[in-house]
């Protein structure tokens, strides 16, 4: 994987979660893919619980946000990118992330990790 594949590869994760259902996590993740949403949170396990939890943390495919990224690092098959995702029009939910991902070799993501931050919180309790 390259910066460009990671770059497409992060368009089409954004385009999922703007589209309907859950059939496009099949072209984004491997059946036996580890998703976590925070370093100590509980990653869904496996490609079911994965759209399961996809479909619980959003608001459906016409939720109002943008979202922007720049690749940080790559080195095959490992890629980490800083995030940024507002959500509302006004904002009214903001947070920067990093997105640590690895893939296997056919471009599907087999881990997904989230360190997320957000505005006017501290990063540790």
């Amino acid at each position: 994987m390259d910066a460009a594949q990671i770059t497409a590869w992060i368009e089409a994760y954004e385009l999922a979660w703007r589209s309907p259902g859950t059939g496009a996590l099949d072209r984004l993740f491997t059946d036996d893919a580890i998703y976590s949403q925070g370093p100590y949170e509980e990653p869904a396990t496996g490609l079911l619980a994965i759209k399961r939890m996809w479909e619980a943390e959003r608001n459906g495919p016409d939720e109002v946000f943008s979202m922007a990224s720049e690749i940080v690092a790559v080195e095959d098959p490992v890629a980490v990118a800083r995030v940024e995702v507002r959500y509302g029009d006004p904002v009214t939910q903001a947070y920067r992330d990093l997105w640590i991902m690895r893939f296997a070799a056919d471009g599907r993501c087999d881990s997904f990790e989230e360190w997320p931050f957000w505005p006017d919180k501290p990063p540790a309790a």
